[in-house]
C-alpha cells in the first residue's frame, strides 16, 4: 500500500517495559509468520463435485496470502489452560512497580457492555487479551487491529479497532475477543497470534461511481478472458 502511495513502507516500533523484555514473545512481521496450516496443505487435491477432477487450493491463492501477510501480529502473552469454560494460567512475570500494569495476561468483559449490538456474546463468554508492548506508528498512519485474518482455526475472534498509534505510541492497546469454541479444551500456547496489526493512512476517503464507457468494458473482457486461459495472471500483475 505504501509504495502504491508513493510514500516509504511505515515502520511500527514495538516496545515493552525492561523488566518484562526476557518473558514476553515478541510481535512478529505477519510475512514471516503464516499459520502452519497454510505449508501443510495441499497444492492439488480432486474435487468430488468436479467427478474427480483436480483443481488448485488456496494454497495458490495470492489475495488470501497476502491477507496474511500483513502488518504484523500480537502475541499472547503467557500459555493459557482452558478447561470446562474456564480459564487458568501459571505465570509470574516480574513485578513492575513503576507501572499500572496488568500481571494477567487476560481479562474478562462483562457481557452487558455488548448490550444493543449484533455480538453473539449470550453464546460464550468475552475476553480481552491483555498486551505489554507498546507500538508506534509513523506519523499520520494508524493501526487497524483485527483478528489475524483468515484464522479460522483459533478459538475465538478479535474485535476490530482502529487506534491513533503515532499519537497513541505510548499507550497499551489491548485486544476484546469472543470465545467463539466453547468446545475447546487444552492449552492456547503464548505466542498465539491474538491480533494483526495492519497500518492504514489516516486519509480522508474518496469514492468516484461511474459507468463503463467502451474502453473499460473492453478490458473488462480482455482480462476476463485472460483469468480464463492462462494461471497466475493476477499473481504476474501484483509483481
Amino acid at each position: 500500500m505504501a509504495e502504491i502511495l508513493g510514500i516509504a513502507p511505515p515502520k511500527i516500533v514495538a516496545r515493552c517495559h525492561p523488566a518484562l523484555e526476557a518473558v514476553l514473545p515478541k510481535p512478529v512481521l505477519a510475512a514471516e509468520a503464516l499459520p502452519g496450516w497454510l505449508r501443510e496443505m495441499p497444492s492439488e487435491v480432486e474435487s468430488a463435485t468436479l467427478g474427480g477432477e483436480r483443481v488448485r487450493t488456496l494454497k495458490h491463492c495470492p489475495p488470501l496470502i497476502d491477507a496474511l501477510s500483513l502488518g504484523l501480529l500480537v502475541p499472547l502473552a503467557a500459555d493459557l489452560t482452558v478447561t470446562g469454560g474456564e480459564i487458568e494460567w501459571d505465570w509470574d512475570p516480574p513485578i513492575v512497580p513503576d507501572q499500572l500494569m496488568s500481571r494477567a495476561p487476560v481479562g474478562l468483559h462483562v457481557p452487558e457492555q455488548a448490550a444493543g449490538s449484533p455480538l453473539p456474546v449470550g453464546e460464550g463468554f468475552v475476553v480481552k487479551f491483555m498486551n505489554f508492548w507498546t507500538l508506534q506508528a509513523p506519523e499520520g498512519w494508524s493501526l487497524l487491529f483485527t483478528h489475524p485474518l483468515n484464522r479460522e482455526d483459533l478459538p475465538f475472534r478479535t474485535l476490530a479497532g482502529v487506534v491513533q498509534c503515532d499519537r497513541f505510541a505510548d499507550g497499551l492497546v489491548h485486544f476484546p475477543a469472543l470465545w467463539t469454541d466453547p468446545g475447546f479444551e487444552g492449552v492456547l500456547p503464548a505466542g498465539t497470534p491474538v491480533a494483526q496489526a495492519i497500518p492504514v493512512p489516516r486519509l480522508p476517503a474518496g469514492l468516484e461511481t461511474a459507468v463503463m464507457d467502451d474502453a473499460a468494458a473492453s478490458r473488462l473482457r480482455e482480462m476476463q478472458e485472460a483469468l480464463g486461459k492462462e494461471r497466475g495472471v493476477y499473481r504476474k500483475l501484483r509483481g
